[in-house]
């Protein structure tokens, strides 16, 4: 590969294979940065410049997550179960270097286009494996993370053996005990989905004896549905004694206006929203 091809920020493109979507990155003529767009819809952003800088906001509330719950600057072990532009892989490098962070990514194409355009920061770990996010993982035995970040949800057509309790079981079975699973889910206005989201992995962190599901999101998708992005999060992690402090930093770091949701509220609050009963 010649030099030239080595210039970072570049518009690029490549045929997704497993899709059959294109994807391109293109200059983010608003933000300024660099976007991933695939089948014509951005799906990540990056500042190479300050790869600290965060556009997207489920992305920034999963940073502030990570921020608060580990000491600053500590090096973490992270699984990222789809790569979009790896810009959480980006950040975690460039707060905590020395961070070992693998990812799972379906579109066989995808990584390579990604960090041909859009080169990693110097000194990153990042382990790259081809293939479906539930297979590759359950093939890491004995591999455990501290955090494992599920990107790969977008409302009714996501992949139906992610969106289920034996799959957050089996994540589980790979984090710390005082690890946590952070997933980002998106939906339409009716919050079917997400609900059910709510549901399979309340159900999970139960059997697996960690406290409930916590949630954060932008306040207004709680009182008036519409499309959008909730962070769920489960996890040891979430029984530390620190909890409270975790939660006032998460707010006051936002975007605003944030809401975080303990167990207790995100049952609460997603209760009659499309979440069928168990029984």
């Amino acid at each position: 590969m010649t030099s030239r091809n080595l210039v970072p920020g570049a518009q690029r493109s490549a045929q997704l294979s497993f899709s059959d979507q294109p994807a391109w990155i293109v200059m983010d003529e608003v933000s300024g940065g660099w976007a991933l767009q695939i089948g014509g819809v951005e799906q990540s952003h990056v500042d190479l410049e300050d790869p600290t800088r965060i556009v997207h906001e489920y992305l920034r509330r999963m940073a502030n997550v990570l921020d608060e719950a580990w000491p600053h600057g500590q090096p973490l072990r992270v699984a990222h179960l789809g790569a979009g532009a790896l810009t959480l892989a980006r950040y975690v490098q460039a707060t905590r270097p020395g961070s070992a962070q693998v990812v799972i990514e379906i579109e066989r194409e995808l990584p390579t286009l990604v960090m041909t355009a859009l080169p990693m920061p110097g000194g990153t770990d990042l382990e790259v494996v081809i293939g479906d996010a539930r297979e590759e993982l359950a093939a890491m035995e004995g591999r455990r993370f501290d955090a494992i970040v599920l990107d790969v949800f977008s409302g009714e057509e996501s992949p139906a053996h992610l969106a289920a309790k034996d799959f957050y079981l089996e994540a589980f079975s790979h984090l710390e005990g005082d690890g946590m699973l952070l997933v980002n889910v998106g939906d339409d206005a009716g919050q079917r989905f997400l609900a059910a989201q709510v549901r399979e992995l309340e159900e999970a962190a139960a059997q697996a004896g960690h406290s409930g599901v916590w949630t954060l999101t932008h306040a207004s998708l709680l009182s008036t549905p519409a499309d959008g992005n909730m962070v769920l999060l489960a996890g040891g992690a979430l029984s530390s004694p620190q909890i409270e402090q975790w939660r006032s930093a998460w707010l006051q770091a936002g975007p605003h206006p944030a809401a975080v949701l303990d167990p207790a509220e995100t049952i609460e609050a997603f209760e009659g929203r499309g979440c069928p009963q168990s029984g």
